[in-house]
């Protein structure tokens, strides 16, 4: 009887040993995602990546095309680069917010 109660004392003290989930971004941080430079079309403000998931967008990875918010975003990268960037659901349109070179 003695070895069951400390048993149970024992499972109700040590925290569990499976993953918590993360908690949520603070309001107003930008979730960045890792993606690969596939095709610039500066001209229409255009980029095309292959990316992995997009948190804040719930996305699996895929490749797709995205706007982006400025123009000047497209002018340090070219196609092959490795990237971080940011996109959010502006008006319907998937946009890309901010883009840098992956270090």
């Amino acid at each position: 009887m003695k070895k069951l109660f400390l048993l149970i004392a024992a499972l109700t003290i040590v925290p569990p040993l499976y993953a918590q989930p993360a908690p949520p971004p603070a309001a107003g941080a930008r979730v960045l995602s890792d993606g690969v430079v596939r095709k610039i079309d500066a001209s229409n403000g255009r980029i095309t990546l292959s990316h992995g998931p997009i948190a804040n967008l719930d996305m699996p990875g895929m490749t797709m095309v995205f706007r982006v918010q400025s123009p000047t975003l497209l002018n340090s990268l070219k196609v092959g680069d490795a990237v971080k960037f940011h996109a959010e659901n502006i008006n319907g349109a998937l946009t890309v917010t901010a883009i840098q070179a992956a270090k």
